[in-house]
């Protein structure tokens, strides 16, 4: 299943954007207002959970600075991947975009398809507000 935000405009530099996402910590400000729980699990891994979501935790699994962030799923039975791709667009302003790459069975893909088009929706509008 492949999903994409639409691109944002974010009021940071092509590199204080890439530095902001690679914070763990900093997903909290972005994350929806349905989250009931955010933590920092380790340097490159945070968790987190949504109203009527179970928890998910997220890892940095690649990084090519200053353009490119994948965050992966540690858990085996939610196969993910959401990417972050920042271009600049001057010395204080760059557009990002996500991209999400899951594996999921019919069915799954079928329940999870519209929360997950909605969330990867408020990550880039909260983004776009940083």
């Amino acid at each position: 299943m492949e999903l994409q935000s639409d691109k944002v405009t974010v009021q940071k530099s092509q590199q204080e954007l890439f530095n902001f996402l690679t914070d763990v910590s900093n997903y909290e400000q972005i994350m929806p207002e349905s989250k009931e729980k955010f933590e920092v699990k380790s340097q490159d891994t945070f968790a987190f959970a949504l109203k009527g979501m179970p928890e998910i935790a997220l890892q940095i699994k690649e990084t090519r600075e200053p353009e490119f962030i994948k965050l992966g799923s540690t858990s085996d039975k939610f196969n993910f991947s959401l990417d972050v791709e920042i271009e600049s667009l001057g010395e204080n302003q760059s557009s990002a975009q996500l991209f999400f790459h899951g594996k999921f069975n019919t069915m799954m893909a079928m329940m999870v398809k519209g929360p997950l088009k909605k969330f990867i929706t408020n990550l880039s509008e909260n983004l776009a507000k940083i």
